[in-house]
Formats: structure tokens, C-alpha cells, sequence
């Protein structure tokens, strides 16, 4: 961890950046239970999946421009609040209409911690102390798909899927007053944006034309989709295809997101002596090779169920090196806008996610081949993104 970032800035930024995480596992156990309580039918119980991944994507492009206005502090106490009385909204949700609608809300206030966090790191911090930093946010985003749905399953269990949006709504709560106590003004007052419609779209239209941006963006953007596509399909592939308990499913997730947290901190420790692009392109390799090796023991079942644990593994512990680096060199020349190009950044990556979702529902065959189909064209799409629009040389520019 960078000695001029504070444990508690660090944990109350990685709490920040887990409200999607946590939002999405927490309830993945509940998704029968949820059904059968509000008489619902699966495609609708998934659709309330569908609709956070739409929300956290819609709404960080507005919370992105009206940061670089009005500041990061207020937009976050205005987006958690919100966060919390649809999570309340949710827990009180007597049909499936109502969760969808709140599900919705949900999203996009909690996506003001998701892309404000972002933005304060690259407020606060040079090039490489923000990859440096984001590593270390990997430390504690990435405990949540660990304990998330092993908590989740646990409440379930004994206390009914509303308790989950209860919890949710505690751990709100919690992030507001870290905002409120922990958190001051992060924006420099040198940097204040007008707030023109205009030229909002303008910024937006020069982030898109920038290859660099663009570039690190794609890398990380279409990277996470595939993770996505994993959170979506690894239900169906590890519970129905494979037979492993609900209980159990916990336990691979968070194996899963083990490799993620070490990779990340590995990450962290390399920056030291390495540029982040240096250590970005060969994990993009890494993770398209593990994309592909997954699709072709999806399709011909070889291995079984180790054969697809293995290269899945593999291919998410890559992401604890891609995902910090590529939004640090996406951030690297945007301090002047870095809200808008934070709100961007992310969403490119859960619009992806909602496409990368939605495709596995769509070509579900009762196999895992949508799952390592959809996981084999993200990677190979992040790589040839990052090949394609990033010089070369741009590992000798870092290191100077």
C-alpha cells in the first residue's frame, strides 16, 4: 500500500467500490427462495440482475459530470442515501415488479460509490501510486465475492432473502458515515467543470476519440464483462450441471476470488519496479489464452468440472492485474475530468457486464459452452482493444 494513502482512506474507498459486488453475490443464493416467494419465474428473478447491471451503467454517467461541478462528496452522501431506501424498498418488496423497480433505484445510487471512488483516487494520487492504490482497493473489493455469498447462503438459511437487503441496507449505512466522518473534498477547486449539457457530451465525445483512453478502456471494460459473464452463469454450470450444494458454491466463488485478491496484491508489489502497462500486457495474453482454453473444455466437457475451474481461475486471478492497471492508464492524463472519465470507464465496463449477462441467458443450451464462449470473446476482444490502440512503446514512455 502507498505509504501517502491511509489504511482507513483505503478502506472506506474499497468499501465504496464494493457496493456492486456485494449487491449482486449477497442475493445470488436467494434467487429460488426469492421466486417462489414472490410467485415469480426465474427469467423474471434474473431480470432483477439484469436491471442493477443497467442501472450501475446509466447511472455512472451522470454522477461522472455532476462530480466534476458540484464535487465528489456531495454526489456520494446524495447516491448512498438513495442506495439505502431502495435497499429498504427492497426488503419490504411484496412482488416481483416492486424488487425489479427497487433493484433499479438501488443501482443507481450505489453506483455513485463505484465511480467516485475511482474519481478520488486519481484525484488524490500520481500514474503509478493510483495502480498501486487500486491494488490494494482489490484487497477489499475482492473479500466481497468471497464472504458475500457464503453470508448470503448463511442468512438465507436461517433468516429469509429479505435479511440480505436488510444487511445491505446496514452496510449503506455504515459507507455514509465513513463519507461523512472519513471523507473531505477530493476535487481540486482548479479543476471545476460548467455543467452544460453540451459540454458534457463534448467531454464524452473527446474521451471516445482519445485511442489511449479508449485503448485502457476496452482492456478493463470488455475484461470485466467476462467476470460477468461468470457471476451470471456459474449458478447454472457449478449447481445444475455439476451438482455442487448451494453451500459448497460458496466456497468455489470464493476460491475464485481469493486467486483475484492475490494477483491483485502481487500487482501491487510489482509497481514498485514495473509500470502498469508493463505488467497490463502480458496479463491480457494471460487472460485470453485462459479464455480460450475455457471455451474448449466448455465444449468438449474435457475435465469436467476441474477442467473448467482451472483455466477459470486462472483467467480471474488475471483480472487482479488487469483491472487496476488499465484504469490507471485510462485515469493517467484525465485529472481535469477525471469524474467524467471515471463515470465512462465504468460505463463501458457494466454495459459490457449487461451484455455479457444477458448473452449466456440467451444461448443457455443446458452446457457450459455459453459460459466459456462468452468469457473466450471478451478476452480475446480486451487484448486485440489494448493491442490494437496502445503503442507499443508506451512501456518505455511509463517508466520515465
Amino acid at each position: 500500500m502507498p505509504e501517502s494513502a491511509s489504511k482507513g482512506l483505503i478502506l472506506l474507498l474499497g468499501a465504496l467500490t464494493a457496493f456492486a459486488p456485494m449487491s449482486i453475490d449477497m442475493y445470488l443464493p436467494s434467487f429460488p427462495q426469492l421466486g417462489q416467494s414472490l410467485q415469480a419465474s426465474p427469467g423474471a428473478v434474473q431480470f432483477s440482475l439484469a436491471i442493477f447491471f443497467i442501472g450501475l451503467s446509466v447511472g455512472q454517467a451522470i454522477y461522472g459530470p455532476l462530480s466534476d461541478h458540484y464535487g465528489r462528496r456531495p454526489l456520494l452522501l446524495i447516491g448512498i442515501s438513495i442506495y439505502i431506501l431502495a435497499s429498504i424498498g427492497c426488503s419490504l418488496a411484496t412482488d416481483i415488479e416492486t424488487l425489479i423497480a427497487m433493484r433499479l433505484m438501488q443501482a443507481l445510487g450505489g453506483c455513485a460509490g463505484v465511480v467516485l471512488a475511482r474519481a478520488v483516487v486519481r484525484d488524490l494520487f500520481d500514474y503509478r501510486t493510483v495502480a498501486r492504490v487500486f491494488s490494494a482497493l482489490m484487497l477489499v473489493m475482492g473479500l466481497a465475492p468471497i464472504l458475500a455469498p457464503l453470508l448470503g447462503g448463511w442468512v438465507l438459511t436461517h433468516y429469509g432473502w429479505r435479511a440480505i437487503f436488510i444487511i445491505l441496507t446496514l452496510f449503506g449505512f455504515a459507507c455514509l458515515v465513513g463519507v461523512i466522518f472519513g471523507l473531505k473534498e477530493s476535487r481540486p477547486a482548479a479543476t471545476v467543470q460548467p455543467l452544460h449539457l453540451g459540454r458534457t457530451l463534448r467531454t464524452y465525445l473527446s474521451l471516445l476519440r482519445d485511442p489511449l483512453f479508449l485503448g485502457y478502456a476496452l482492456a478493463g471494460g470488455v475484461s470485466m464483462a467476462g467476470m460477468f459473464a461468470y457471476i451470471t452463469g456459474s449458478p447454472f454450470v457449478f449447481i445444475q450441471l455439476y451438482h455442487v450444494s448451494p453451500s459448497h458454491f460458496g466456497w468455489l466463488f470464493g476460491l475464485n476470488a481469493a486467486g483475484f485478491i492475490a494477483a491483485s496484491q502481487i500487482n501491487a508489489r510489482l509497481l514498485s519496479h514495473c509500470s502498469p502497462e508493463a505488467l497490463l500486457r502480458p496479463a491480457l495474453k494471460v487472460g485470453a489464452l485462459c479464455g480460450l482454453i475455457l471455451f474448449a473444455c466448455a465444449a468438449t466437457g474435457f475435465g469436467g468440472l476441474v477442467g473448467l475451474m482451472v483455466p477459470l481461475f486462472c483467467f480471474i486471478a488475471s483480472l487482479g492485474f488487469i483491472n487496476p492497471n488499465s484504469t490507471a492508464g485510462a485515469l493517467r492524463h484525465q485529472g481535469h475530468q477525471a469524474g467524467s472519465a471515471a463515470a465512462l470507464l465504468g460505463a463501458f465496463q457494466f454495459g459490457a457486464a449487461t451484455l455479457s449477462g444477458a448473452t449466456v441467458g440467451l444461448l443457455q443450451d443446458g452446457t457450459a459452452r455459453p459460459l466459456g464462449g462468452v468469457i473466450a470473446v471478451a478476452t480475446v476482444i480486451a487484448f486485440l482493444a489494448h493491442a490494437r490502440l496502445i503503442p507499443k512503446d508506451q512501456t518505455a514512455n511509463d517508466s520515465h
